[in-house]
């Protein structure tokens, strides 16, 4: 019994009724095609089951067919935190039908973000979303690319495509919020310094009691992490037990602090104010729930991929794209 032969490029073309080249710009996606005979040619492909070579489509579209979403954080990180899954989804979104599949690079926690950065700037993707960066030498490691690249997050690098939320502005509503409350001594426990979220965070707290006349340096440094927000929030309570309310910058953090409280005997919300940052799984989950700033993870990632997609398709987006936060109040604050 004779093995069927796989359909051919040629297959296709006679099925859809059209020319070679019509079947292959509409394959490669290289050229704009007319709306029937895209059609036809996809009928087609669809019909014969047939797979492009893709060692000959990258040479007639000088492209992988992938685009990678960076993550220089360790895996126990990303696996914790509901932000990663989130942002990694909506890149999913954005290049859902684009043709191109999505990768997933991130650090090791042995080899740091060497490895990760050698795969990018090899040749094995056509672009890259970055969700997560510290410092700026990462940010300027990548740039140094010839492959667009577009961050969630400001990079703090001058030109570089980036999509994020209002740090400074969600800071200071949750700020004001908690002054609102009545809360007359009001610390904050921040993301890491050597993130742009940690710092602008900070900024809209710190201009936000400003403006109410108050000091703005009742401050511990957390890393985003559970444990982080219980440690730094345990000593910034133990030192200053005055303090009514914590503003946290992320909702695991708040969570961590909840459990601080209870250990110094601290009772949320009748004795100490919560406010968390990013409306994730875990503000629902704790107890009590959190009140805490909207962060939307997903948007910002499939924005950040259709800003990509612009310049994969030889358009440069309008960037920065700032998107605004509001507040979610539940039984914290």
């Amino acid at each position: 019994m004779s093995q069927r032969t796989a359909p051919t490029l040629d297959d296709v073309a006679r099925a859809a009724g059209v020319s070679r080249a019509t079947a292959s710009r509409v394959i490669n996606g290289v050229v704009p095609v007319s709306r029937p005979a895209t059609e036809a040619v996809r009928e087609a492909v669809a019909m014969l089951g047939y797979r492009p070579n893709v060692a000959a489509r990258a040479l007639v579209t000088r492209r992988v067919g992938a685009v990678v979403v960076l993550v220089p954080e360790t895996e126990e990180r990303i696996f914790s935190d509901p932000f990663f899954p989130r942002a990694y989804h909506g890149a999913l979104e954005a290049f859902r039908h684009s043709g191109f599949h999505v990768l997933l690079s991130m650090a090791h926690p042995q080899d740091g973000v060497d490895p990760m950065l050698a795969f990018f700037l090899s040749d094995h993707t056509d672009g890259a979303v970055v969700t997560s960066h510290h410092g700026q030498d990462f940010a300027r490691a990548v740039a140094t690319s010839s492959r667009p690249v577009v961050f969630v997050g400001n990079p703090g690098v001058p030109g570089l495509a980036y999509v994020d939320v209002d740090q400074v502005g969600a800071a200071a509503t949750a700020t004001r919020h908690l002054v609102g409350r009545g809360a007359r001594v009001i610390g904050t426990v921040t993301g890491p310094m050597d993130m742009s979220a940690g710092v602008e965070r900070l900024r809209g707290f710190q201009q936000e009691l400003a403006a109410t006349g108050r000091s703005g340096h009742l401050i511990a440094e957390g890393d985003f992490t559970f444990a982080g927000g219980e440690a730094a929030a345990y000593d910034l309570l133990s030192h200053h037990p005055e303090i009514d309310a914590l503003f946290v910058a992320s909702d695991l953090m708040a969570a961590g602090t909840i459990r601080a409280a209870e250990r110094l005997g601290r009772r949320v919300p009748d004795d100490l104010l919560v406010v968390g940052f990013d409306d994730s799984v875990v503000a629902t989950q704790s107890i009590p729930t959190l009140t805490t700033m909207e962060n939307r993870p997903d948007v910002l990632a499939r924005t950040a991929g259709e800003m990509l997609l612009e310049k994969l398709n030889g358009r440069e987006p309008e960037s920065p794209v700032i998107l605004r936060s509001k507040l979610v109040r539940r039984e914290s604050a």
